[in-house]
Formats: structure tokens, C-alpha cells, sequence
């Protein structure tokens, strides 16, 4: 039972949900990237490279050797192309990744400066502003008195 309801607190806190729109969106995301490689960058590179697919290449180690058009012996090959085209899936999400990032922080930095009007400040944040303003205003007046007190 201890074991259930600390699920529930999981759950109810929000994580779980966090996590599910995470892996939906990281889904649908894994899509537009992959018709964005093979549908729009892969297409090029194969007219560049005369008809050879990225997916197709790779080093012949050994030539498959056949008897009448039978396979006798198998090629063996290593095949570097279906690598090559996962590497730039992985640059290209990594990099769209970098810049979603740089935008989120980019608002949020936005977002926790008080000064800055255009955009709403949370509660928390404009409460520690006043916070310190307030602090800021007794130290001068604290230092202004010590000065006092010297002469």
C-alpha cells in the first residue's frame, strides 16, 4: 500500500504527466526530423554522390563469390551508410535541440527580470526584488549614519 500511494504522489505531483508529453512530443519530434533527412537533405546528397543512397554504401571487405548465380560465399562488407545517415539525424535533432534551449532560457531570463516590463514577472520574483531594494535602502542608510557617527 505505502508503495501505491507514493505512486499517487508521483502522479498527482505532475512528474508522470511531464514525462508522457515529453515522450509524445519526443515522438512527433523524431518524425519531423526524419522526413527532414530523408525527404529534404538526403535527396541532394544522393544526386551529389550518383544515385548512391547514404544508406547504401559501404566498404567491401570480401566480394560475394556465386557458382552459377548461386551465392557461395557471402560478401562481407562493413556498412557505414546507414551510420552516417543516423549521425546527421542525431546533429540535426541535437542542434534543434540547442536552439529550443536557447529560446526557453532566453524567456525565462526575460521573465525573472523585475526591471523588465514587457514581460510579466512571476510573484516570487518581484517579491525578492522588493526584498532586496528594501536591504539595499538600509545599507545605504546604515553606512550614511556610520559616516555620521566619524565625523
Amino acid at each position: 500500500m505505502k508503495l501505491f500511494k507514493e505512486f499517487k504522489e508521483f502522479a498527482v505531483k505532475g512528474n508522470m504527466m511531464d514525462i508522457a508529453i515529453g515522450v509524445i512530443i519526443g515522438a512527433a519530434f523524431n518524425k519531423v526530423i526524419d522526413v527532414l533527412v530523408k525527404e529534404v537533405l538526403l535527396p541532394p546528397l544522393t544526386f551529389l554522390t550518383s544515385g548512391v543512397t547514404l544508406e547504401d554504401r559501404k566498404w567491401i571487405i570480401q566480394e560475394a563469390i556465386l557458382d552459377n548465380g548461386t551465392i557461395v560465399t557471402p560478401e562481407v562488407a562493413v556498412k557505414y551508410g546507414k551510420l552516417l545517415e543516423v549521425s546527421i539525424d542525431f546533429l540535426i535533432i541535437g542542434f534543434t535541440v540547442f536552439v529550443i534551449v536557447k529560446f526557453m532560457n532566453r524567456l525565462k531570463t526575460k521573465a525573472q527580470d523585475p526591471k523588465d516590463k514587457k514581460v510579466k514577472t512571476p510573484k516570487e520574483i518581484e517579491l525578492l526584488d522588493k526584498i532586496n531594494t528594501q536591504l539595499e535602502k538600509q545599507n545605504e542608510l546604515l553606512v550614511s549614519k556610520d559616516k555620521k557617527i566619524e565625523e
